[in-house]
Protein backbone atom coordinates (compact mmCIF):
# COMPACT_ATOMS: atom_id res chain seq x y z
CA UNK A 1 0.00 0.00 0.00
CA UNK A 2 1.80 3.13 -1.15
CA UNK A 3 0.73 6.77 -1.07
CA UNK A 4 0.57 7.84 -4.71
CA UNK A 5 0.95 11.53 -3.90
CA UNK A 6 3.33 13.31 -1.56
CA UNK A 7 2.26 13.17 2.09
CA UNK A 8 1.03 16.75 2.55
CA UNK A 9 0.59 16.25 6.31
CA UNK A 10 4.31 15.79 7.01
CA UNK A 11 5.46 18.26 9.71
CA UNK A 12 2.08 20.00 9.62
CA UNK A 13 0.20 21.58 12.55
CA UNK A 14 -3.43 20.64 13.15
CA UNK A 15 -5.17 23.58 14.82
CA UNK A 16 -8.53 23.57 12.99
CA UNK A 17 -10.26 20.85 11.00
CA UNK A 18 -10.58 23.39 8.18
CA UNK A 19 -6.83 23.13 7.61
CA UNK A 20 -7.36 19.68 6.12
CA UNK A 21 -8.75 18.96 2.68
CA UNK A 22 -11.27 16.18 2.12
CA UNK A 23 -8.55 14.09 0.48
CA UNK A 24 -6.27 14.55 3.51
CA UNK A 25 -9.11 13.58 5.84
CA UNK A 26 -9.73 10.45 3.81
CA UNK A 27 -6.03 9.52 3.92
CA UNK A 28 -6.17 9.72 7.74
CA UNK A 29 -9.35 7.62 7.84
CA UNK A 30 -7.94 5.02 5.48
CA UNK A 31 -4.74 4.68 7.48
CA UNK A 32 -6.72 4.51 10.74
CA UNK A 33 -8.58 1.52 9.31
CA UNK A 34 -5.28 -0.29 8.78
CA UNK A 35 -4.12 0.56 12.32
CA UNK A 36 -7.35 -0.92 13.66
CA UNK A 37 -6.37 -4.21 12.02
CA UNK A 38 -2.79 -4.05 13.32
CA UNK A 39 -2.10 -1.67 16.20
CA UNK A 40 1.65 -1.94 16.79
CA UNK A 41 4.21 -0.32 14.48
CA UNK A 42 7.48 1.57 14.90
CA UNK A 43 6.74 4.77 12.97
CA UNK A 44 7.58 6.98 15.98
CA UNK A 45 10.75 5.20 17.03
CA UNK A 46 13.15 7.74 18.61
CA UNK A 47 10.37 10.36 18.64
CA UNK A 48 9.18 12.15 21.79
CA UNK A 49 5.69 13.65 21.98
CA UNK A 50 4.82 16.26 24.62
CA UNK A 51 1.34 16.24 26.15
CA UNK A 52 0.48 19.73 27.42
CA UNK A 53 -2.91 19.33 29.06
CA UNK A 54 -4.06 22.50 30.80
CA UNK A 55 -7.59 21.04 31.12
CA UNK A 56 -8.85 17.67 32.40
CA UNK A 57 -8.96 14.85 29.87
CA UNK A 58 -9.41 11.10 29.84
CA UNK A 59 -9.97 9.87 26.28
CA UNK A 60 -7.97 12.46 24.33
CA UNK A 61 -4.87 12.35 26.53
CA UNK A 62 -4.80 8.59 27.08
CA UNK A 63 -5.55 7.69 23.46
CA UNK A 64 -2.80 10.03 22.26
CA UNK A 65 -0.36 8.56 24.78
CA UNK A 66 -1.34 5.00 23.83
CA UNK A 67 -0.99 5.89 20.14
CA UNK A 68 2.56 7.14 20.73
CA UNK A 69 3.53 4.05 22.72
CA UNK A 70 2.03 1.67 20.14
CA UNK A 71 4.09 3.46 17.49
CA UNK A 72 7.28 2.92 19.58
CA UNK A 73 7.56 6.58 20.61
CA UNK A 74 7.92 8.14 24.04
CA UNK A 75 5.75 10.60 25.96
CA UNK A 76 6.54 13.55 28.21
CA UNK A 77 4.27 16.28 29.54
CA UNK A 78 1.77 17.11 32.23
CA UNK A 79 -1.92 16.87 33.04
CA UNK A 80 -1.82 19.05 36.16
CA UNK A 81 -0.45 22.55 35.69
CA UNK A 82 0.00 22.94 39.45
CA UNK A 83 3.15 20.85 39.18
CA UNK A 84 4.68 23.07 36.46
CA UNK A 85 6.08 26.59 36.21
CA UNK A 86 2.66 27.71 35.03
CA UNK A 87 1.80 27.81 38.72
CA UNK A 88 4.54 30.43 39.06
CA UNK A 89 3.05 32.59 36.32
CA UNK A 90 4.89 31.30 33.25
CA UNK A 91 3.06 32.18 30.01
CA UNK A 92 1.59 29.69 27.58
CA UNK A 93 4.05 30.85 24.93
CA UNK A 94 7.11 30.30 27.14
CA UNK A 95 5.87 26.86 28.16
CA UNK A 96 5.42 25.89 24.50
CA UNK A 97 8.85 27.25 23.55
CA UNK A 98 10.37 25.06 26.25
CA UNK A 99 8.41 21.95 25.24
CA UNK A 100 9.27 22.35 21.56
CA UNK A 101 12.96 22.19 22.47
CA UNK A 102 12.41 18.82 24.20
CA UNK A 103 9.91 17.08 21.93
CA UNK A 104 9.18 16.31 18.27
CA UNK A 105 5.52 17.37 18.51
CA UNK A 106 3.15 18.89 21.06
CA UNK A 107 -0.46 17.91 21.78
CA UNK A 108 -2.16 20.75 23.64
CA UNK A 109 -5.48 21.13 25.44
CA UNK A 110 -6.28 24.51 26.97
CA UNK A 111 -9.36 26.52 28.05
CA UNK A 112 -8.50 29.46 25.75
CA UNK A 113 -10.06 29.14 22.28
CA UNK A 114 -6.94 30.68 20.72
CA UNK A 115 -4.46 28.56 22.68
CA UNK A 116 -3.49 26.05 20.00
CA UNK A 117 -3.07 28.82 17.44
CA UNK A 118 -0.90 30.80 19.89
CA UNK A 119 1.16 27.70 20.58
CA UNK A 120 1.72 27.06 16.88
CA UNK A 121 3.13 30.56 16.44
CA UNK A 122 6.03 29.96 18.83
CA UNK A 123 6.60 26.20 18.53
CA UNK A 124 9.41 24.84 16.36
CA UNK A 125 7.66 21.44 16.12
CA UNK A 126 4.15 20.45 14.97
CA UNK A 127 1.29 21.37 17.31
CA UNK A 128 -1.90 19.28 17.48
CA UNK A 129 -5.01 20.80 19.00
CA UNK A 130 -6.48 18.47 21.63
CA UNK A 131 -9.32 20.90 22.39
CA UNK A 132 -9.20 24.67 22.81
CA UNK A 133 -11.94 26.04 25.05
CA UNK A 134 -15.18 26.46 23.13
CA UNK A 135 -13.26 26.57 19.84
CA UNK A 136 -12.46 23.28 18.09
CA UNK A 137 -11.38 19.69 18.63
CA UNK A 138 -10.12 18.53 15.21
CA UNK A 139 -8.71 15.14 16.20
CA UNK A 140 -12.04 14.27 17.82
CA UNK A 141 -13.72 15.14 14.53
CA UNK A 142 -11.48 12.75 12.64
CA UNK A 143 -12.45 9.87 14.91
CA UNK A 144 -16.11 10.95 14.64
CA UNK A 145 -15.91 10.78 10.85
CA UNK A 146 -14.15 7.44 11.09
CA UNK A 147 -16.95 6.10 13.30
CA UNK A 148 -19.66 7.41 10.97
CA UNK A 149 -17.96 5.82 7.98
CA UNK A 150 -17.39 2.56 9.88
CA UNK A 151 -21.04 2.22 10.92
CA UNK A 152 -22.74 3.55 7.80
CA UNK A 153 -20.31 2.55 5.06
CA UNK A 154 -20.41 6.11 3.72
CA UNK A 155 -20.74 9.75 4.76
CA UNK A 156 -22.19 11.33 1.61
CA UNK A 157 -25.97 11.06 1.51
CA UNK A 158 -26.51 10.76 5.28
CA UNK A 159 -28.69 12.86 7.56
CA UNK A 160 -26.75 13.63 10.73
CA UNK A 161 -28.29 15.12 13.86
CA UNK A 162 -26.28 17.18 16.36
CA UNK A 163 -27.91 17.56 19.77
CA UNK A 164 -27.05 19.22 23.08
CA UNK A 165 -24.83 22.19 23.81
CA UNK A 166 -24.14 23.38 20.29
CA UNK A 167 -23.06 26.83 21.45
CA UNK A 168 -20.11 25.85 23.62
CA UNK A 169 -19.42 22.29 22.46
CA UNK A 170 -16.16 22.36 20.51
CA UNK A 171 -16.63 18.83 19.16
CA UNK A 172 -19.78 19.78 17.26
CA UNK A 173 -18.14 22.98 15.99
CA UNK A 174 -15.34 21.00 14.36
CA UNK A 175 -17.67 18.25 13.12
CA UNK A 176 -20.01 20.74 11.42
CA UNK A 177 -17.05 22.36 9.69
CA UNK A 178 -15.74 19.00 8.49
CA UNK A 179 -19.13 17.96 7.13
CA UNK A 180 -18.94 20.89 4.70
CA UNK A 181 -16.84 18.57 2.56
CA UNK A 182 -19.64 16.03 2.27
CA UNK A 183 -23.10 15.89 0.74
CA UNK A 184 -25.07 15.48 3.96
CA UNK A 185 -28.05 17.04 5.66
CA UNK A 186 -27.29 18.43 9.10
CA UNK A 187 -30.06 18.71 11.70
CA UNK A 188 -29.21 20.92 14.69
CA UNK A 189 -31.26 20.19 17.81
CA UNK A 190 -30.85 22.41 20.85
CA UNK A 191 -32.45 24.90 23.18
CA UNK A 192 -32.35 28.26 21.33
CA UNK A 193 -30.04 29.61 24.04
CA UNK A 194 -27.52 26.88 23.17
CA UNK A 195 -27.81 27.08 19.39
CA UNK A 196 -24.86 26.55 17.07
CA UNK A 197 -22.98 29.86 16.57
CA UNK A 198 -24.42 31.72 13.60
CA UNK A 199 -20.96 32.10 12.09
CA UNK A 200 -20.58 28.34 11.82
CA UNK A 201 -24.09 27.88 10.42
CA UNK A 202 -23.43 30.51 7.79
CA UNK A 203 -20.08 28.97 6.90
CA UNK A 204 -21.72 25.58 6.43
CA UNK A 205 -24.62 26.94 4.37
CA UNK A 206 -22.27 28.87 2.11
CA UNK A 207 -20.52 25.60 1.32
CA UNK A 208 -23.84 24.09 0.22
CA UNK A 209 -24.53 22.05 3.37
CA UNK A 210 -28.25 21.55 4.04
CA UNK A 211 -29.16 22.57 7.59
CA UNK A 212 -32.41 22.18 9.56
CA UNK A 213 -32.98 23.62 13.04
CA UNK A 214 -35.10 21.85 15.66
CA UNK A 215 -35.83 22.99 19.21
CA UNK A 216 -36.40 19.49 20.62
CA UNK A 217 -34.83 16.06 20.35
CA UNK A 218 -36.47 14.63 17.25
CA UNK A 219 -35.00 11.53 15.58
CA UNK A 220 -37.16 11.68 12.47
CA UNK A 221 -35.20 10.78 9.29
CA UNK A 222 -31.84 10.77 11.10
CA UNK A 223 -29.14 8.18 10.32
CA UNK A 224 -26.59 9.21 12.96
CA UNK A 225 -27.29 11.12 16.16
CA UNK A 226 -24.33 12.95 17.70
CA UNK A 227 -25.07 13.97 21.29
CA UNK A 228 -22.99 16.22 23.54
CA UNK A 229 -23.03 17.03 27.22
CA UNK A 230 -23.93 20.50 28.42
CA UNK A 231 -20.71 22.47 28.89
CA UNK A 232 -21.78 24.07 32.15
CA UNK A 233 -18.22 25.08 33.00
CA UNK A 234 -18.47 27.59 30.13
CA UNK A 235 -22.03 28.81 30.80
CA UNK A 236 -23.06 32.27 31.91
CA UNK A 237 -25.69 32.60 34.68
CA UNK A 238 -28.62 33.15 32.30
CA UNK A 239 -28.28 29.52 31.16
CA UNK A 240 -28.56 27.99 34.63
CA UNK A 241 -32.22 27.03 34.13
CA UNK A 242 -31.75 25.30 30.78
CA UNK A 243 -32.59 21.60 30.95
CA UNK A 244 -30.74 19.06 28.78
CA UNK A 245 -32.38 16.99 26.10
CA UNK A 246 -32.34 13.43 27.45
CA UNK A 247 -32.20 10.33 25.25
CA UNK A 248 -33.43 6.99 26.63
CA UNK A 249 -33.97 3.56 25.13
CA UNK A 250 -37.71 4.27 24.89
CA UNK A 251 -36.97 6.98 22.31
CA UNK A 252 -35.39 4.45 19.95
CA UNK A 253 -38.37 2.21 19.18
CA UNK A 254 -38.91 3.54 15.66
CA UNK A 255 -35.37 4.26 14.48
CA UNK A 256 -34.02 2.32 11.46
CA UNK A 257 -31.71 -0.66 11.95
CA UNK A 258 -28.64 1.26 10.73
CA UNK A 259 -29.20 4.14 13.17
CA UNK A 260 -26.24 4.87 15.46
CA UNK A 261 -25.64 7.16 18.44
CA UNK A 262 -22.31 8.90 18.91
CA UNK A 263 -21.14 10.95 21.89
CA UNK A 264 -17.64 12.38 22.54
CA UNK A 265 -18.01 11.58 26.26
CA UNK A 266 -18.05 12.13 29.15
CA UNK A 267 -21.81 11.99 29.42
CA UNK A 268 -23.65 13.49 32.36
CA UNK A 269 -27.44 13.02 32.31
CA UNK A 270 -28.28 13.63 28.64
CA UNK A 271 -27.73 9.99 27.66
CA UNK A 272 -29.46 7.33 29.75
CA UNK A 273 -27.45 4.20 30.57
CA UNK A 274 -30.29 2.04 29.24
CA UNK A 275 -29.26 3.18 25.75
CA UNK A 276 -25.98 1.29 26.25
CA UNK A 277 -27.83 -1.99 25.91
CA UNK A 278 -29.37 -1.16 22.53
CA UNK A 279 -27.76 -1.98 19.16
CA UNK A 280 -27.69 1.73 18.37
CA UNK A 281 -25.11 2.77 20.99
CA UNK A 282 -21.67 3.28 19.44
CA UNK A 283 -19.99 5.82 21.71
CA UNK A 284 -17.61 3.43 23.47
CA UNK A 285 -16.44 2.01 20.14
CA UNK A 286 -16.17 5.62 18.95
CA UNK A 287 -13.85 6.40 21.87
CA UNK A 288 -11.72 3.35 21.04
CA UNK A 289 -11.44 4.60 17.45
CA UNK A 290 -9.61 7.64 18.80
CA UNK A 291 -6.54 5.45 19.25
CA UNK A 292 -6.41 4.38 15.60
CA UNK A 293 -7.12 7.83 14.19
CA UNK A 294 -4.45 9.43 16.38
CA UNK A 295 -1.96 6.73 15.40
CA UNK A 296 -2.66 7.56 11.77
CA UNK A 297 -2.35 11.30 12.29
CA UNK A 298 0.89 11.10 14.26
CA UNK A 299 2.40 8.71 11.72
CA UNK A 300 1.56 11.01 8.82
CA UNK A 301 2.85 14.15 10.57
CA UNK A 302 6.04 12.68 12.02
CA UNK A 303 7.20 9.85 9.77
CA UNK A 304 7.75 8.87 6.17
CA UNK A 305 4.98 6.28 6.34
CA UNK A 306 3.82 4.68 3.10
CA UNK A 307 0.54 2.79 2.83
Amino acid sequence: MAIKNKNSLRDKNLISIGELTRSEIEIVLSLAKSFKRQKNHRYLENKIIAMAFFEPSTRTRLSFETAVLRLAGKVIGFSDTRSTSLAKGESLEDTVRMLSSYADAIVIRHPDSQSAFRASKVSTVPVLNGGDGDGEHPTQTLLDLFSILETQGKIDGLTIGLSGDLKYGRTVHSLAKALKYYKVKLILMSDPLLAMPEKIIQECQESGLKIELREKLDLTEIDVLYMTRYQKERWSHELDGVEPFVLSAADLLKVPAHFKILHPLPRVNELSTDVDLTPYAYYFQQAENGLFVRQALLSLILSDIRF
